[in-house]
């Protein structure tokens, strides 16, 4: 995974020849996946205006696992910990690299990164009831629902910071 920069991001938008050679990826011509594709313009607005949210914002799936790095998915977050410790999560991967376990390892990899981060209590996600991958892949990566997402046919997931065990010393 790679975080999306300034400059990753405004050749995106705007010069994929040259967001190939950032990435040192193959980039399909079907980039960015539906989903994301909205969300672009706002990501590099974000980051031009707040320099230290680099990471919290959109990554770049590359997957290296054959002879040609390929440009498969994004993720990221919808900005730093709120005040509460939250953060929330999305994803998306291009139709052709699905059901191949990239977003498993997607999650995987930002709940990772953002629970590295001492202020993050908890990482949340959404997505649509009949999203049954994107559902799967929560379950997964130990994600627990919690009821009903903010649109109608959606459902919010959370996965909290286990806290460290207390020791029988500790206790006594």
């Amino acid at each position: 995974m790679t975080a999306a920069s300034v400059e990753l991001s405004e050749a995106e938008l705007g010069d994929r020849p040259l967001f190939d050679r950032l990435l040192n990826a193959t980039v399909p011509p079907n980039w960015p996946p539906e989903t994301a594709a909205d969300a672009l313009p706002w990501f590099l607005e974000m980051l031009r205006g707040n320099p230290g949210w680099l990471g919290w914002l959109s990554w770049y799936a590359i997957r290296v696992d054959r002879p040609a790095r390929v440009l498969v998915g994004s993720g990221g977050f919808k900005g730093g910990p709120d005040a509460s410790g939250m953060v929330e999560i999305g994803y998306s991967v291009l139709p052709e690299f699905q059901r191949q376990g990239i977003a498993t390892e997607m999650v995987i990899a930002l709940t990772q990164w953002a629970l590295s981060h001492g202020e993050v209590t908890r990482v949340e996600a959404e997505t649509r009831l009949d999203n049954t991958g994107s559902c799967g892949v929560l379950s997964r990566t130990r994600f627990r629902s919690v009821g009903a997402g903010t649109e109608p046919g959606s459902v919010r997931f959370c996965l909290d910071r286990v806290p460290p065990s207390v020791s029988p010393a500790q206790q006594a």
